[in-house]
């Protein structure tokens, strides 16, 4: 939780928050060599929704090592195999186990990290979970374009961090729905008055790491995440060009494939990005019309909520009309 204020132009941040929590399933050695040694540390961690094996050791899905023989989780006494009263295999740990721990447990946290100052906010992210629609990251054209198409405009898939079946595309303006104490429209009129009279403001960002192939495939790896916050750091220190679509900017193919190589060993294929960063116009045209009207059954709506939405509605459309539906990100060469 980051507490924002503006000073001399610039929005400055403090983090008032002592530890981190967040889903413990699938954290490794591998990917995840700094929360793993936290985890594996002298440290003050609560779990929660694990297995505890017989040797009183804790134990999730997706951890190093072999699946333990019994234990005790959330479904009491555990083993391989068994059923709950539906005749469904109870896992090991189940999907929502979580860890909390102090911030000062990982190694890489930075030295600013409790000055009263704070630090200067170059970019604000925000992040969707969805299937079909949103490319991995993309940048927005300014603070209005952001606030209300990559913010106040954001959908997600429910998860099982949810109560309720999963897969099911909610409306979650900047991720905070259930956080708000003021009506929606004041919300967003709120962060859209924030942003005047900045000299500097923050770029604007979306991120989704969840898109899906045809068979069901997730398009992007766990670690992929590194390369586009490294793309959305050059693009606020002005190191890369980006290229302009009707949605916001999205990276060039060449700078991905040299962060991919840098960042992750490991090649970035035109055929990757294509899947990735296709512009998905009939997904688009229905996420608008979606929030739309969802946006016209609630009070105190500002008039430029609509007005940024029609905006990039017409973008698309002009787009579809030139390309087709979908649009390889390669006849998106247009670098503002």
């Amino acid at each position: 939780i980051a507490y924002l204020r503006k000073n001399n132009g610039e929005v400055r941040a403090v983090n008032v928050e002592k530890g981190i929590f967040g889903i413990i399933m699938g954290i490794n050695s591998k990917d995840d060599p700094i929360q793993w040694k936290a985890l594996h540390s002298p440290n003050e961690i609560i779990f929660s929704n694990i297995l505890i094996t017989e040797d009183k050791e804790a134990y999730w899905k997706g951890k190093d090592g072999a699946v333990p023989e019994r234990g005790m989780n959330h479904s009491g006494e555990w083993y391989p195999g068994k059923l709950d009263d539906a005749g469904k295999e109870i896992p090991s740990s189940h999907p929502n186990a979580r860890f909390t721990i102090s911030l000062d447990a990982m190694e890489n946290l930075d030295p600013a990290a409790h000055d009263s100052e704070g630090v200067k906010i170059g970019g604000i992210v925000y992040g969707g979970r969805d299937a079909d629609t949103s490319v991995p990251v993309e940048e927005a054209f300014n603070w209005i374009h952001g606030i209300i198409t990559k913010g106040a405009a954001l959908e997600s898939e429910t998860t099982a961090a949810t109560l309720g079946k999963a897969g099911v595309r909610e409306f979650n303006p900047m991720s905070n729905l259930d956080f708000l104490s003021i009506s929606i429209g004041k919300y967003i009129e709120s962060n859209l008055e924030f942003g005047k009279n900045l000299s500097d403001p923050p770029s604007i960002f979306s991120v989704n790491y969840f898109l899906l192939d045809k068979d069901g495939k997730f398009l992007n790896e766990k670690n992929d995440k590194k390369v586009w916050f490294k793309w959305m750091e050059l693009r606020v220190n002005g190191d890369v060009d980006a290229i302009q679509t009707p949605t916001g900017r999205i990276p060039l193919y060449r700078d991905l494939a040299d962060l991919f190589g840098h960042v992750l060993g490991h090649k970035y294929s035109e055929a990757d990005y294509i899947s990735q960063f296709t512009l998905r116009i009939p997904e688009n045209l229905r996420k608008i019309k979606r929030v739309f009207d969802i946006f016209a059954g609630l009070m105190d709506i500002p008039s430029l909520v609509f007005d940024e939405l029609e905006k990039q509605k017409n973008r698309l459309i002009q787009t579809q009309k030139m390309f087709g539906d979908y649009v390889s990100p390669f006849d998106l060469t247009g670098i503002p």
